[in-house]
């Protein structure tokens, strides 16, 4: 801002205390604060190293939660259209690993890793810590909810990492 924006001194030091108590205000909220003689912030496991919420880092957060969300669901329906269901419960889909990295692959290059997360999840199993190609291809990989449970429950996690988030 230039000084003709101010018509007096006064005005001028009001403008310089409101922008040094914002910057109070700003850091008794942050727990790495020191010199201020401010008392430290208290968080809950809930909280703590969440962005305030509507936040640009919040916003990017929940766009990428929705996203890999999306990638989820989409790897349980190619296990679902390209597996073979389970003698013992039709219910769950199996398809080797090696066959569904080379569908998969053509979608996207996070095979493994939303595998991963969608055993995290419940979604899907498998044996081993990490599957690697070639080397487990004959790994079988389960669907092991029916598809219709986990887009419900998939495209209600989406929709509610979306809410309150402008622009998305």
């Amino acid at each position: 801002m230039s000084s003709a924006m101010f018509e007096s001194l006064s005005d001028k030091v009001a403008h310089f205390n409101q922008h040094a108590n914002n910057h109070v205000s700003t850091q008794s909220k942050n727990p790495f604060t020191s010199g201020m003689n401010l008392e430290r912030p208290k968080f809950s496991k809930e909280e703590y190293g969440r962005p305030i919420a509507g936040s640009q880092s919040d916003i990017r957060g929940r766009k990428a939660i929705a996203h890999v969300l999306r990638e989820i669901l989409e790897m349980c329906e190619v296990i679902y259209q390209n597996g073979t269901p389970c003698k013992d419960d039709p219910q769950i889909t199996g398809i080797l690993f090696g066959e569904l990295f080379n569908i998969y692959v053509a979608i996207s290059d996070k095979c493994v890793g939303i595998l991963l997360r969608a055993r995290k999840q419940g979604y899907v199993a498998f044996e081993g810590e990490c599957l690697f190609q070639r080397r487990d291809d004959n790994v079988p990989v389960f669907l092991i909810k029916p598809i219709n449970e986990i887009r419900t429950t998939l495209k209600q996690k989406i929709e509610d990492a979306r809410k309150d988030t402008p622009l998305f």
